[in-house]
């Protein structure tokens, strides 16, 4: 069963996780999120860190270590793991990864009321759907070809291991789907329960 959380925001998760390895403060640890493509699993901007990083301090997840002062830079506070903070991380990370959860991806909802739409229009849409997943998948794949040859240990890349499967399900999914809106036993159902031409 699914915990209640402090601080539920996955963002919360991914800043607890960067500072197992070391004290931060907020700027850098967005850096790393970036140019370690993180923000592709876990969605945050400027504003969104920052109040992560407050709402963990104030749960007791993390504490202030130091202020860096730089004369090129304003003040930045640094950030270190607590030990609740250590516990909450490994905890939820134990539950996310054993237990699976319920999640409503708005494909799932379009699937749910596909019956609305006259079968050729769905079709169309079937199909641009599915060439925007095989550029997406092209995409992940060169992506991790270059960071594989850059030294990039497999996994770091894991998640995108598991986008690319997931993507090759929906792809596996939407071409039988879009066969079967294809059958002309379909067109008539559908002209027979919406009453207009498919």
């Amino acid at each position: 069963m699914e915990k209640r959380r402090k601080v539920a925001n996955p963002l919360a998760l991914a800043v607890l996780a960067w500072l197992v390895a070391e004290p931060m403060h907020p700027y850098e640890l967005g850096k790393r999120l970036k140019e370690t493509r993180k923000d592709r699993s876990v969605k945050f901007n400027r504003s969104s860190l920052y109040m992560v990083v407050e709402q963990l301090r104030k749960a007791g997840f993390i504490a202030e270590q130091e202020t860096v002062r730089d004369t090129q830079r304003p003040e930045r506070t640094v950030y270190r793991l607590t030990p609740a903070g250590r516990d909450e991380l490994y905890d939820w990370m134990r539950e996310l990864v054993a237990e699976p959860r319920r999640e409503y991806p708005h494909f799932g909802v379009a699937l749910s009321l596909l019956s609305v739409l006259p079968p050729q229009e769905a079709v169309e849409l079937l199909t641009r759907r599915l060439a925007a997943l095989d550029a997406e998948a092209a995409e992940i794949r060169a992506e991790m070809a270059g960071a594989t040859e850059g030294g990039v240990q497999w996994i770091f890349l894991i998640e995108e291991e598991y986008r690319l499967a997931v993507l090759a399900a929906e792809q596996r999914f939407v071409t039988t789907l879009t066969e079967s809106l294809r059958q002309p036993g379909y067109a008539r159902a559908w002209h027979d329960m919406f009453g207009r031409e498919p």
